[in-house]
C-alpha cells in the first residue's frame, strides 16, 4: 500500500524504512521484541520519504522508560519547518508494557547484552515501529568463523552446482 501526498511528492511503500545490516554482523541476536516509536509530525513525514539512518544508534532506559538514542532522522524539507521542525538526534521514546521493559532491563544488566535497533518499519496499520535485538557482542574470532561458514556453504552450493 503506497501513501500519495498530491503536494511534496511521492512517499514510499509501506514497510521496511531503515536496516541497520551492521548489526548482525557485530552481535549475535538472541531473541527480538518489536515496539513503538513515539514521533512528531516531521518525523514521520521523513520515514515515509524513507530518510533515516540507524546504524549507530542504541536503546537505552532512561527514568524507567526506553528510549532510542542517536538514531538519524532529518528534518522534513517539506513545508513550513520552523514551527513544526525536529532535532535530527534526540532521543525518542519506545513503546513497550511495563512488565516487557522489566525483562528486557533484567537481560541487560544480569546478562551483559544489549538492545540493538535491527529495523524501522511501518506495520500494516501505517505505524511506525522499531525491532530490537537482545544481542551478544561477537569477537573477532567470532566474526571469522561465520565468515568461514558462509564462504564454504557457498563453495558447496557452486561444486553441487557443476556437478553433472
Amino acid at each position: 500500500m503506497a501513501h500519495k501526498n498530491k503536494r511534496k511528492g511521492t512517499f514510499i511503500n509501506s514497510g521496511i524504512v531503515s536496516e541497520n545490516r551492521r548489526a548482525r554482523y557485530d552481535y549475535f541476536i538472541e531473541s527480538t521484541v518489536d515496539a513503538g516509536l513515539v514521533l512528531m509530525g516531521s518525523e514521520v513525514k521523513s520515514l515515509r520519504l524513507g530518510r533515516c539512518a540507524i546504524t549507530e544508534c542504541y536503546a537505552g532506559l532512561q527514568k524507567n522508560e526506553l528510549y532510542l538514542f542517536n538514531a538519524y532522522i532529518p528534518e522534513y524539507q517539506g513545508g513550513a519547518t520552523l514551527h513544526f521542525g525536529h532535532e535530527s538526534r534526540r532521543p525518542r521514546k519506545l513503546l513497550l508494557r511495563r512488565r516487557e521493559i522489566r525483562r528486557l532491563h533484567g537481560m541487560v544488566t544480569r546478562s551483559g547484552m544489549t538492545l540493538v535497533p535491527l529495523i524501522i518499519y511501518f506495520n500494516n496499520r501505517g505505524i511506525a515501529k522499531v525491532r530490537l535485538g537482545m544481542a551478544r557482542g561477537k569477537r573477532l574470532i567470532d566474526k571469522r568463523d561465520v565468515q568461514r561458514k558462509r564462504d564454504w556453504q557457498r563453495e558447496k552450493a557452486r561444486l553441487l552446482r557443476e556437478r553433472p
